[in-house]
């Protein structure tokens, strides 16, 4: 274990700034949804704009796990528990306290960043194909695929040892700390067992997204289009290892001290990014493309060509085959 002192006003500064991204990353996701139902409503006026809308449920469930995963967070900070959680319930004990810490872990461990990430790929996988699934079957594949983690996240952060007795580092999910006035707080942390099994799913994710991208940088030939997927690519395959060698490295230090902020702070930062450049590049800029394509389509209704029409489909990528781009 690494000594580093710990500095209490530095604590509250990192609670400070990781609610500041939380309520940045929370008014983008508002905007995305205000951009989808803008596309939604539209489209039902608008023949131009009903194949764009095709995707509209599942850029909904992106946007939804983003939200409820920053929301999530916000229960992993003693800031923010200390000032708007704990006045509302001050009997809590600490066994109370620290369920919401598991609580924390197994939400956004085990649902909500799972379920954005396995809904990124499904939209980047489902860009490069002609027909698009039913809503239904969508959203029934993203939940069926966030289903083992979750199930295993609660198994071994809710029952831990039960069978295998490991070491405290492996199931510790909270720590109590005692401040100068002899108060109890109770801080998260990341067990390294949930650490493993997020490890696990994000290894076979990183796999999957890079067949998924190679696939889909096959059927590119708009330089814009090209930028824009290689940096949603960048940004997760660089970000979600991150992500997990942070986690790790949480353990060798207590909750309570300064340098377990500081990682904890990176852990956030990773999964921030990717949700921050994932809702740009399938979310805003696809819809924003689909409105300008759609106006553009409406001026020129009058051809009724079927090359027109086709021309107006909005893949995220350009077809290869018909060179038809949104950009």
């Amino acid at each position: 274990m690494f000594f580093i002192p710990t500095l209490p006003f530095l604590d509250s500064a990192v609670d400070f700034a990781t609610i500041s991204f939380i309520a940045a990353l929370i008014l983008l996701s508002l905007f995305s949804i205000c951009f989808i139902f803008h596309l939604r409503f539209k489209s039902r006026s608008s023949r131009h704009l009903q194949n764009f809308n095709s995707l509209w449920t599942v850029r909904f469930l992106f946007v939804f796990f983003i939200t409820f995963w920053a929301l999530t967070e916000l229960l992993r900070l003693p800031l923010f528990r200390r000032l708007y959680f704990y006045p509302l319930l001050p009997q809590l004990t600490v066994p109370q306290q620290a369920n919401l810490c598991k609580v924390h872990l197994v939400l956004s461990l085990g649902f909500f960043e799972p379920g954005f990430l396995v809904t990124l790929l499904f939209l980047l996988d489902v860009s490069v194909k002609k027909s698009k699934p039913r809503s239904f079957f969508s959203v029934f594949f993203v939940l069926a695929s966030c289903l083992p983690i979750f199930l295993l996240q609660v198994y071994f952060v809710f029952f831990p040892g039960s069978e295998i007795r490991f070491p405290e580092p492996f199931d510790r999910s909270w720590f109590v700390s005692w401040n100068s006035h002899d108060d109890k707080t109770v801080l998260c942390a990341y067990p390294l067992l949930s650490t493993i099994l997020f490890g696990v799913f994000g290894a076979f994710f990183s796999l999957s997204f890079l067949l998924s991208f190679w696939r889909v940088i096959s059927h590119v030939i708009n330089k814009a289009l090209r930028v824009r997927i290689f940096a949603l690519a960048l940004t997760v395959i660089v970000a979600l290892p991150l992500q997990i060698l942070f986690m790790g490295l949480s353990v060798f230090w207590t909750p309570d001290k300064t340098a377990f902020d500081g990682v904890a702070l990176f852990v956030f930062l990773s999964t921030f990014m990717c949700a921050v450049v994932g809702e740009g590049i399938l979310v805003i800029k696809p819809i924003a493309d689909s409105l300008a394509a759609g106006e553009g389509g409406r001026g020129e209704s009058c051809r009724g060509s079927t090359h027109d029409e086709w021309s107006l489909r909005p893949p995220l990528v350009d077809d290869a085959r018909d060179g038809i781009g949104t950009v």
